[in-house]
């Protein structure tokens, strides 16, 4: 299901003043929203997206909870992984699997786990990768750790986005 936002209709000015869950709550996704508005929601993007092609989207998570929290986006619009076409879902899973080893050999993390959690009326499909140190317990936990802000890293940032370009072309 391709999920057109017509901006036409909406009050542009009055949205961007909502949260992401407000806005879901109201039936329009965020991430297509802000698509559709220019990075009117979230903002400049530049610094967090490693990666990106007609299908999927690779960005480090703006309010991570470790060094290094990543997601993959699809670019169209699904509400989760159950909707979307088997070629994507396995196309994300395969990038996953690259940026868990990229994580690990970039930040020296032990583990990185990967949820989905498409929670909300409208929601967009994405993956998380979030990385688990040594330093840290092992388990659920990681999942609800407390989020901070995110740090640029430009020699990590390029590593990263070395690594899965080299992974991208490989796949062809």
């Amino acid at each position: 299901m391709k999920y057109q936002l017509n901006i036409n209709e909406l009050d542009v000015q009055k949205l961007v003043k909502l949260s992401p869950g407000e806005l879901t709550d109201m039936g329009v996704c965020p991430t297509c929203f802000d698509r559709a508005t220019n990075g009117a929601l979230y903002g400049d993007d530049t610094l967090l997206k490693f990666y990106e092609d007609s299908e999927i989207e690779c960005l480090f998570v703006p309010n991570p909870r470790a060094d290094g929290h990543m997601m993959i986006s699809t670019k169209e619009h699904f509400h989760d992984m159950a909707e979307a076409p088997d070629e994507i879902n396995e196309k994300i899973v395969r990038f996953s699997k690259a940026c868990m080893n990229i994580l690990k050999e970039v930040y020296g993390c032990v583990r990185v786990y990967l949820c989905t959690m498409a929670d909300g009326p409208m929601n967009h499909y994405h993956v998380q990768l979030i990385p688990r140190y040594e330093s840290e317990p092992r388990g659920s936990s990681n999942f609800v750790k407390p989020r901070k802000q995110y740090v640029f890293d430009e020699a990590k940032f390029n590593k990263v986005q070395t690594l899965l370009h080299t992974y991208s072309e490989s796949q062809k």
